[in-house]
């Protein structure tokens, strides 16, 4: 739980001392019946609770940003449609919905501070939608984000103006479907931590991402960190972390 929000909302007169003794009671999660929404986990891991959309019912969705609201946290709900966004918004109005990344979040991510520095990478532009999850992903957990969009090896030249940058970021995500080489490629020219992420984009024989998969779990370019098939959230996240601890170590 988020004990200095809590105390905020106290004083700003939005919470009771009652509602806010309550609040503490709860041994850092909210019952919903259908969900336990997990309001310690900033104390823990620095970040919140981050909803998974598909399966979810859209009220389901709206109820659990609700309570992350109330908890006095961030909100990241990933793999939403435009008919979750709908009824998450209409009882939430502050929400945004991010197209590209098919994520919804609270309207003041674009006022955040962020740290830094992570680059996402996309081969081709039918991988966006992914590399769009991972880098707002790791913006909406503290991180600047550079991107370098449609760079993939069928035309490699392109990549090769971004290289200078890739070189100073903190980390770098690199997102590719087809037969999943850039990042083999990338590993060999950046001396940055690299999280692959392989697509399910492809044709035939891609297996739905699995040929990108198996070549990223190959790859010869030593160091070369790999995520599940389209898992933008979990590669962003991974950067973030890899991005704030070295911040931190730089820190007095």
């Amino acid at each position: 739980m988020n004990l200095e929000a809590i105390l905020q909302q106290v004083a700003a007169g939005q919470l009771s001392p009652v509602q806010a003794q309550e609040q503490l009671k709860q041994d850092g999660y909210r019952d919903l019946g259908f969900a336990r929404i997990d309001t310690d986990r900033p104390r823990r891991r620095a970040f919140p609770e981050v909803i998974y959309c598909p399966n979810k019912t859209p009220a389901q969705v709206a109820a659990i940003v609700g309570t992350l609201k109330q908890a006095g946290q961030s909100v990241l709900a990933t793999r939403a449609d435009a008919a979750t966004f709908a009824a998450v918004h209409a009882e939430h109005p502050d929400t945004i919905y991010h197209e590209r990344a098919r994520c919804i979040t609270l309207a003041d991510i674009a006022d955040r501070p962020r740290i830094g520095k992570v680059a996402v990478v996309s081969a081709g532009t039918a991988d966006i939608p992914v590399a769009e999850e991972a880098a707002l992903t790791a913006e909406w957990a503290g991180a600047k984000v550079s991107r370098v969009f449609d760079c993939g090896v069928a035309g490699i030249h392109r990549l090769m103006p971004h290289l200078e940058m890739l070189r100073s970021a903190h980390a770098v995500v690199c997102v590719a479907g087809m037969e999943g080489a850039l990042p083999s490629v990338l590993g060999g020219l950046i001396d940055r931590p690299l999280i692959a992420v392989p697509t399910s984009v492809g044709y035939g024989m891609n297996l739905g991402g699995i040929a990108a998969l198996l070549a990223m779990l190959n790859s010869c370019a030593a160091g070369v960190t790999v995520v599940n098939i389209d898992n933008g959230f979990g590669a962003g996240i991974a950067a973030a972390i890899i991005n704030r601890t070295i911040e931190e170590s730089r820190t007095p």
